[in-house]
């Protein structure tokens, strides 16, 4: 187990706290090999029964990526429909995608009942494969942060749609659409913060006692 010294702990503080969720790309591509070896890195994350249930999967086709944006335009006009008044209007003004401007859109899958890990774990919370496919994502995303590059992760979208748009095995679960880029902007607080539309909430960093 090799020894952390506090100068890699605050240094791994940091980049907690400048991961974040990017909308403003650049339109250089990064280099094939930094993505392989993000995607390595990735795989390192743990999964339950060691199932690995995750599918990364890289959408360079320009119509299915443009079919990905018709998408998230829809599925963003129904969501900002159901919003009324000064919500509507912050709503409106929020950016919330990164899919035109990001070079890379990497589609992340889940196998829901992989044949790795023979069953492992998941007999009463099955979901757990999808928690370990989240995890995968987390650990992309911090390694990329690593070294400068920005991941947005773009959830207005619809699942089954997109997952036909991308044609891939029916089975598997959609469970991320990122997009992957260098930042064309940095800062250590979410920009939905620095927007007005949330703040973090002091209270959640206290236990809860039971």
């Amino acid at each position: 187990m090799p020894e952390f010294t506090p100068l890699f702990m605050d240094q791994l503080h940091d980049l907690f706290r400048w991961r974040r969720d990017v909308r403003h790309f650049r339109r250089d591509p990064v280099p094939e090999p930094v993505l392989d070896e993000l995607l390595r890195v990735a795989c390192l994350a743990p999964s339950v029964g060691l199932s690995e249930p995750w599918r990364f999967v890289r959408v360079d086709d320009p119509r299915r990526r443009d079919a990905v944006r018709q998408d998230f335009t829809r599925c963003n006009a129904d969501a900002l429909s159901d919003r009324t008044g000064a919500d509507a209007l912050r709503y409106a003004r929020l950016k919330l995608a990164g899919l035109d401007d990001a070079p890379h859109h990497i589609a992340v899958l889940s196998h829901p009942e992989p044949a790795q890990g023979r069953g492992l774990g998941r007999g009463t919370m099955p979901q757990t494969t999808t928690w370990s496919t989240v995890m995968a994502i987390h650990t992309f995303w911090l390694a990329a942060t690593a070294v400068g590059v920005g991941v947005g992760w773009v959830s207005i979208i619809d699942p089954e749609r997109v997952r036909a748009i991308l044609d891939v095995d029916p089975t598997l679960e959609l469970v991320a659409y990122l997009c992957v880029g260098y930042p064309a902007e940095v800062a250590s607080t979410p920009e939905l913060e620095r927007r007005g539309w949330e703040r973090r909430a002091p209270e959640r960093r206290e236990w809860i006692r039971r």
